[in-house]
């Protein structure tokens, strides 16, 4: 589909005096460890119709163009660093964390903003592109000579081929089995499925493959990419809010998990010599300083300034209405801004209450998961994480994972022996400012009568977010004020924004793609867009009151 995007004359959103020239090129930039590929590589892949696969900064999935980055043509949030074969492609946060909306021919540049990108078909995409010269021999004599250079010898070529095989195998395998029949489509991904899949897939088996294929599962529940600002502030964090937040190795915790997620290299091994009885740092492409210093970044944004023209006294009206208690129609017992949990001195953070509110519940079974858990039987943190069994759940192999790659990257000589442990067993081995790490991933237990809550943020930029509930199922926020039984079942989605309805517009020319979505009757389909029945029976005023409100936000 054509797009206005290159076209559009671009304003800057106002996002704080923080939030600089500088610290803006950086978080586009910073390297978080995670390798896709050698640059020449994808540098030398084509298209089906011959045209580069870098084409235009892969505008054709919405990823936006980074004007100020060598080499010339990544995009936003791609980066290149040094790995075995040289300079490599990878990402980083920003790629899927930053969004242009367009009203009016004008784009308007959100840092932090939930991406309305299409991460399924760049991945497609890009499986088909090695698949290519892997099958097609004048494609891989192509690619040779663009990679190689033209003197390159028949030896040369053959170690780039098996290279290329060597990569393809696991990559394949993993986007053959997790990709879902029914596309997530632009701005949602399933990124808990992926992260179990690939750690769980590809990261935890027996070399020389480090492949267990059994345990990648369709990747069939969704969710929209969530806003950054105030992301650090939150004292729960990821969509089911089963992450503590609000200190530093917390949040090393939940940025290394989404490394090891997307491109990161990790393949833990046993060894009996170190305190844990493995080594996650072994073969380990984490770049721990990147991380922290995004980290810091993030901190920096602020909300998006609402750029267009706000009539004030409605806007007041609606800040009466969203202070109202839920059962007159307010929003701020939820999402208003309270005094969280402190996890690291004076250090203040926002309450993020969990509730149920009939909303989608089909990522509760991602979470359910189980899988074989290969290298990392066994495999156990004392006074963090209990032993993992032979079949364990993939959550569980993703915090013994994390915990165990932090603690060995800041304690690098673990201070203690397993005997010292032993004797002194009430005391943990680690350093006090990991304590908080018992909190970074917290299993649900079993209930008697199931729930499905999910965290509800503060509002602040809400107006940037679209489309809304956890799993993007609802276009607008005019449309969630509705009931769930008069939502609009189906929507394009897109960069083109309403600014009168906040949200997505109903028409859109960037992606050829719709989403469908399920009713109530259905509430475990991964499109579900029943629930979060609140501020419904407002009156048209009172809805328009609220709405202009929350464009101050």
């Amino acid at each position: 589909m054509s797009s206005i995007s290159s076209a559009a004359e671009q304003i800057i959103t106002d996002q704080g005096a923080e939030w600089t020239v500088s610290a803006r090129k950086d978080f586009y930039s910073r390297d978080q460890g995670s390798r896709i590929m050698p640059l020449r590589w994808i540098s030398a892949l084509k298209q089906p119709d011959g045209q580069p696969f870098m084409a235009e900064s892969l505008d054709r999935y919405g990823y936006l163009p980074n004007k100020t980055r060598k080499p010339a043509g990544l995009p936003v949030g791609f980066t290149v660093a040094s790995g075995s074969e040289g300079q490599e492609i990878g990402m980083n946060c920003s790629a899927c964390h930053t969004r242009q909306i367009e009203v009016n021919g004008t784009a308007y540049l959100i840092d932090g903003g939930p991406g309305i990108v299409d991460f399924q078909s760049f991945l497609a995409d890009l499986d088909a592109a090695v698949k290519a010269i892997l099958t097609d021999k004048q494609a891989f004599t192509d690619f040779a000579r663009a990679v190689l250079g033209p003197s390159a010898t028949s030896k040369d070529k053959e170690k780039l081929q098996k290279a290329v095989k060597a990569w393809y195998l696991p990559y394949h395998t993993l986007i053959e089995r997790a990709l879902p029949a029914k596309p997530w489509g632009p701005a949602r991904l399933d990124a808990v499925s992926m992260i179990f899949n690939r750690l769980a897939g590809l990261d935890i088996g027996s070399p020389p493959t480090y492949m267990i294929p059994e345990n990648i599962q369709p990747a069939v529940a969704p969710v929209r990419y969530p806003f950054l600002w105030n992301a650090s502030i939150q004292d729960k964090t990821q969509w089911p809010g089963f992450a503590s937040n609000g200190n530093d190795i917390l949040a090393l915790s939940r940025n290394l998990g989404e490394v090891y997620g997307v491109f990161g290299v990790f393949h833990p091994k046993k060894d009996k010599w170190r305190l844990l009885g493995v080594d996650y740092l072994a073969n380990n492409s984490a770049e721990f300083q990147g991380l922290e210093a995004l980290e810091d970044l993030v901190k920096k944004i602020s909300p998006p300034k609402w750029p267009w023209k706000i009539d004030q006294a409605l806007a007041d009206k609606g800040k009466e209405i969203f202070a109202r208690k839920t059962e007159q129609g307010g929003c701020a017992d939820c999402h208003g801004i309270k005094p969280g949990q402190t996890r690291f001195r004076d250090r203040k953070t926002w309450a993020t209450p969990l509730m149920d509110v009939g909303t989608d519940s089909k990522e509760y079974e991602i979470l359910a998961r189980t899988v074989k858990t290969g290298v990392l039987e066994g495999a156990k943190i004392p006074f963090l994480a209990s032993p993992l069994k032979p079949v364990d759940t993939a959550f569980n192999v993703l915090g013994t994972s994390v915990l165990g790659s932090i603690l060995q990257h800041y304690v690098p000589v673990l201070m203690k022996t397993e005997e010292e442990v032993g004797a002194k067993s009430t005391q943990p081995p680690f350093p006090p400012e990991t304590e908080s790490l018992r909190e970074a991933f917290i299993a649900r237990p079993v209930e008697a009568k199931p729930s499905y809550p999910y965290e509800s943020r503060v509002l602040e930029g809400i107006w940037a977010a679209a489309p809304y509930l956890h799993n993007g199922s609802v276009p607008t926020l005019a449309e969630l004020l509705k009931p769930a039984a008069e939502r609009i079942s189906s929507f394009k989605i897109g960069p083109a924004y309403d600014i009168v309805n906040i949200g997505l517009a109903a028409e859109q020319n960037k992606f050829d793609y719709t989403l469908e979505t399920t009713d109530c009757s259905d509430r475990n389909s991964g499109n579900s867009r029943c629930g979060h029945e609140f501020g419904t029976k407002l009156s048209a005023e009172e809805k328009k009151a609220l709405l202009e409100y929350l464009k101050t936000l």
